[in-house]
C-alpha cells in the first residue's frame, strides 16, 4: 500500500527540454495510447489550421506571434518530465529539484497529476511544452469529459490498493471522480478559505509530504505541518476533509 496523491497541472510551464523528443506512448496508462492520442492529434491540426485569434483563445493569452514554432507538432518537441515542466505556485512552492533524491523519487511515482492536454500523468512522465488554457475547449471538443469516460477506469485500477490524497484544484474533478475513500485538505487565513492562495500551501504540503515519504492516511494525520494548525475534521460521504488555519 502506497499514499497516492492527485495534483493539478499549472498553467505556466517551463521551455526547459531534454534531448528526447516527446513520446506519448511512454506516459502512464500506455494501454490507452490510442485514446491519448486522439486528443493530441486534435491538439496538433487546430495549431496548424486554427487563425491567431483562435489560438490566443485556445491558450488564454491577449498576445501572441505567429511562427512556425508556435504551430510545431508535439511529436517533434523536446520533452522533460511533467513535475519539472509545470512552473506554477504550487510547484515553485514544491520546489522539487531542491529536494533529495528519495523524496524526488516519492513525487515521481506517486503523484498523478491532471494535465488539462495529456490527462492523468505521473510526475515522471515526460511531456513536451505545450499551452491549454484551462477548460478552453478543443474546436468545441470537451477534453476533460473524454478522459473522463476513456481513462476512469484505468485510474481507478491505479488506485486500487493505495490510499488517496486529493490536493487538486476542484476543477480537475471533472477529468475524475475519486470512487473510494479518499483524504482532502482546506486552508483557511482570518477563518476565511483560501482558493488562489491555497496553491503554494499544496506545494508545501506536497513537499512535507515527500520529505516524510508518507505512505498511508495514518502516517498523514501523524504529520506536523509547518505553519499549519489543524483545527476541523469532518467526513462527507467518501471524502475525509481536513481544514488547516494558516499560522505564519
Amino acid at each position: 500500500m502506497a499514499l497516492k496523491i492527485l495534483f493539478s497541472p499549472s498553467e505556466s510551464k517551463i521551455s526547459l527540454n531534454t534531448n528526447d523528443k516527446f513520446d506519448g506512448k511512454n506516459l502512464i496508462f500506455s494501454e490507452l495510447f490510442g485514446k491519448r492520442a486522439e486528443i493530441l492529434k486534435r491538439y496538433d491540426e487546430f495549431l496548424k489550421s486554427a487563425n491567431l485569434d483562435e489560438i490566443k483563445k485556445l491558450f488564454g493569452l491577449k498576445e501572441l506571434e505567429d511562427s512556425e514554432q508556435l504551430r510545431e507538432s508535439l511529436s517533434q518537441k523536446g520533452s522533460i518530465k511533467a513535475i519539472l515542466r509545470y512552473d506554477g505556485v504550487a510547484y515553485k512552492h514544491l520546489s522539487y529539484r531542491g529536494l533529495s533524491n528519495d523524496a524526488q523519487k516519492y513525487i515521481d511515482n506517486n503523484v498523478l497529476i491532471f494535465s488539462n492536454l495529456f490527462g492523468p500523468i505521473l510526475a515522471k512522465d515526460e511531456i513536451a511544452e505545450y499551452k491549454l488554457k484551462q477548460g478552453e475547449k478543443l474546436a468545441g471538443f470537451e477534453i476533460s469529459k473524454f478522459y473522463e469516460q476513456n481513462f476512469s477506469k484505468a485510474v481507478d485500477s491505479f488506485l486500487e490498493n493505495d490510499e488517496i490524497l486529493d490536493l487538486r484544484a476542484k476543477f480537475y474533478e471533472k477529468f475524475y471522480v475519486v470512487k473510494k475513500e479518499f483524504t482532502t485538505f482546506c486552508f483557511l487565513k482570518n477563518k476565511k478559505i483560501l482558493s488562489h492562495h491555497a496553491k503554494a500551501y499544496r506545494g508545501e504540503v506536497l513537499r512535507q509530504i515527500a520529505n516524510a515519504k508518507v505512505t498511508n492516511k495514518d502516517e498523514l494525520m501523524g504529520l506536523n505541518f509547518e505553519n499549519l494548525k489543524l483545527v476541523d475534521m469532518k467526513k462527507i460521504g467518501l471524502k475525509n476533509e481536513l481544514t488547516f488555519e494558516i499560522c505564519d
